[in-house]
């Protein structure tokens, strides 16, 4: 404690439990920081599965269908499970065969990018089916996530470097700017 002491840190218990403890000095206010910032970035780096709902009826015509399967393409693209739900009202519900048969052309359509988790089947008035993107594309979802950041990286760094660059520069200014000599000009109006 002494040697923190005189090295203005603080002594730190890293594992209370082994024998004997383990203690490091360190800036813990600094190490605290850093804990946190590193939470944080595991956090941002973390893709999250949302599950998007696509609602249908079994008189659904196709047109109507085939911007569904559109919309659900784009939420299978950007890494979403999809839910489809059939609802049926009043007589509809001796008609399962058509509820059934418009998901079947909508796995159809999405089978490239998207594999069936659950099939389709009925729960009371309604009947439901969930699809889940492939891993090949949720793989070329994170590349391109990644060259993102990368290029925000660089534009970044390319900002700060002209920055850098413009406050390296004596002497000029820009218009707008109060230089030397402006405070004795507006005294005297």
């Amino acid at each position: 404690m002494a040697r923190a002491r005189d090295q203005g840190l603080d002594l730190v218990e890293i594992n209370p439990k082994a024998n004997p403890p383990v203690c490091k000095i360190l800036d813990f206010g600094k190490h605290k920081y850093d804990e946190k910032k590193k939470k944080r970035e595991t956090k941002r780096k973390q893709s999250t599965v949302d599950v998007k709902e696509v609602k249908l009826r079994p008189k659904t015509d196709d047109h109507d269908l085939d911007f569904k399967s559109r919309a659900a393409r784009r939420f299978l693209e950007s890494g979403n499970k999809v839910k489809f739900t059939v609802r049926f009202r009043g007589r509809e519900i001796t008609h399962p065969h058509k509820a059934r048969e418009q998901l079947v052309w909508i796995m159809e359509q999405c089978d490239d990018i998207a594999t069936v988790e659950v099939n389709p089947s009925m729960e009371g008035r309604t009947m439901t089916m969930m699809m889940a993107p492939r891993p090949a594309v949720l793989q070329a979802l994170a590349k391109a996530r990644a060259e993102a950041e990368e290029k925000r990286k660089e534009a970044e760094e390319a900002r700060l470097a002209a920055k850098a660059k413009r406050a390296s520069k004596p002497g000029k200014s820009r218009p707008g700017d109060s230089g030397p000599g402006d405070d004795e000009a507006d005294a005297s109006t």
